[in-house]
């Protein structure tokens, strides 16, 4: 490398220094009594001097017992101020911050312990039974369990978390070496089998996703945020969550679990100028707003993800909430990648926009037996369908954990390959028209057939199976499932509990509709054909051959 100037000073600050907690640290200096997080139910706040305070504590403890560099912090908790000490104390500490989903069943949990192992596991005692189920399952045992809420766990061995930080101090803990390139955070997606990928992030994906966010709102230290969503996803903790807001300087306020009511009081009161969420809540709180008429004037805007905004809603949500709607489009690896901002809607209602600042998005020609080049594109006339391909080198590892498979499956040339299928229009506006793995969104959950038809076929009753989706005004999609007896005397209502009762299976992914049929639509290589059993639950829908749930 030849190069004009003396790169030593600036690579050696740059690669240890450009990081998301020295971007936190200079705000707790900077900001120290500016309000940094607001928990509502507690009816309490910490200002940034206070928060850091508060990570401190168990940043401290953490290193006290023994937690190093690169260990697994894994936690299961609700949207709360002890997930906000967690994942910035990890950082701290030089550990790995993992938050897991809280509405995954016992054998999902007891997976990505398996898969991770973590050195420390944080949960929620609202899913203590859950959590019990998923350690007596998992071989691999945490060596520190702490439990968050008001009472004890009768786990064997777990501790309360304020008895864990009692007597821990509050001073700065001594910062362990760091690299842009660390992993800082793990998280986790689906594969077409549905069973956990992990997905790591580096300190400086954390960076630049705050910068994206920062910019493509706007984000600025006057802005207060709230998600209406889960903190546990990318879109979560990502768009408009922790990493851009306490980066940027604002204010967090959390919303345990959305609540349609309680969410649009919070905004009135706290003066939200952020609201983060998927599309399917939108209609909820617009039926809400239309009913109790509260002040929603700190609105700056309202950020969704997950799927596209219908025209005829749009102008609804416009005219009823805020004129300002933003919409992205993109991946658990790679955050947003594709955006529509107000100015382009609601003309552009339906799609996924088009690339962010920093990212590439493609469309490319679909092969049976390879890959199609990264410049192998379809035309861009609204009417070839293509995969959607993404390169976002600013906020992706372009890998899996421990998963090389995967990774050379799902990447190349620096390109995620999504597995989505769209268009793209001579302005490179994306439309996604549905999806080669035949995921099923419910609610803003991933859902994958073959994992519930792996589940429900381990049931003697059951001769075979295939599991689709119909639209849902509620959900965006619910999830059917279309079955051929083994038993003559199985019934729906036997189907359910079963479904209920089974490790694998958690609440959102069991079937939300049924029907009993004598055959399966295959194709001639024995292959289920997903699209033929769509459009036949479509038509059973709406002619009442389902039964519902």
């Amino acid at each position: 490398m030849n190069l004009t100037y003396d790169v030593t000073m600036f690579r050696d600050n740059f690669e240890s220094g450009f990081t998301w907690i020295n971007g936190f640290n200079r705000n707790v200096f900077r900001f120290s009594e500016r309000n940094a997080l607001t928990d509502p139910l507690r009816e309490k706040t910490w200002t940034y001097a206070d928060l850091n305070k508060e990570i401190n504590r168990l940043a401290n403890r953490w290193q006290r017992d023994g937690v190093i560099k690169n260990d697994v912090v894994m936690y299961v908790l609700y949207n709360s101020a002890e997930f906000v000490f967690s994942h910035i104390a990890a950082q701290k500490a030089g550990a790995i911050s993992c938050p897991v989903n809280y509405n995954w069943a016992a054998g999902e949990i007891a997976m990505v312990l398996e898969q991770n192992k973590p050195k420390v596991f944080l949960f929620d005692m609202e899913i203590e039974q859950i959590i019990k189920m998923a350690l007596d399952l998992s071989f691999h045992k945490p060596e520190i369990c702490i439990s968050v809420g008001e009472k004890e766990s009768e786990i064997s061995g777990v501790i309360a978390y304020e008895k864990y930080v009692a007597d821990s101090p509050e001073e700065e803990p001594v910062p362990p070496p760091s690299h842009i390139y660390d992993e800082v955070l793990r998280l986790h997606t689906s594969g077409t089998t549905g069973h956990p990928k992990g997905v790591p992030v580096n300190n400086i994906n954390e960076v630049l996703t705050a910068h994206d966010v920062i910019m493509h709102f706007p984000l600025n230290p006057m802005d207060k945020t709230m998600n209406m969503t889960p903190w546990f996803h990318r879109g979560g903790i990502h768009s408009g969550g922790l990493t851009p807001t306490l980066y940027v300087g604002g204010e967090v306020v959390i919303l345990r679990q959305f609540n349609p009511k309680i969410c649009l009081k919070y905004t009135q009161k706290y003066r939200i100028t952020f609201l983060i969420g998927v599309p399917a809540v939108l209609n909820m709180l617009a039926k809400y707003q239309e009913k109790e008429n509260l002040d929603l004037q700190s609105l700056h805007g309202i950020v969704t993800m997950g799927s596209p905004l219908e025209k005829n809603a749009c102008i609804y949500f416009q005219k009823v909430l805020t004129p300002n709607l933003f919409n992205g489009y993109g991946t658990t690896e790679t955050f947003w990648n594709s955006f529509l901002s107000p100015r382009d809607l609601p003309e552009m209602s339906g799609s996924s926009g088009r690339s962010c600042t920093d990212d590439e998005i493609y469309l490319v020609k679909v092969y049976e037996d390879r890959k199609a080049e990264p410049d192998d594109f379809v035309a861009r006339n609204g009417e070839e369908v293509g995969e959607i391909i993404i390169k976002s080198l600013s906020k992706s590892t372009c890998s899996y954990y421990d998963n090389e498979e995967e990774t050379k499956r799902r990447y190349y040339k620096g390109f995620l390959y999504t597995g989505d299928l769209g268009t793209w229009d001579k302005n490179s506006y994306i439309t996604v028209v549905g999806r080669k793995d035949d995921m099923i969104i419910s609610a803003g959950e991933n859902i994958f057939p073959a994992q519930i038809e792996e589940a429900i076929s381990e049931n003697s009753k059951v001769k075979d199976v295939i599991v689709t989706s119909v639209p849902d005004k509620k959900r965006g999609e619910a999830v059917v499932a279309y079955v051929v007896k083994e038993d003559d005397d199985l019934t729906v209502q036997e189907m359910i509990r079963y479904c209920a009762g089974h490790p694998m299976l958690s609440a959102f992914k069991s079937p939300k509709y049924y029907r009993f049929v004598e055959e399966l639509p295959y194709n001639a290589t024995g292959k289920k054909l997903h699209f033929k059993a769509k459009q036949a639950a479509v038509q059973d829908l709406e002619e009442g051959r389902l039964e519902r749930y």
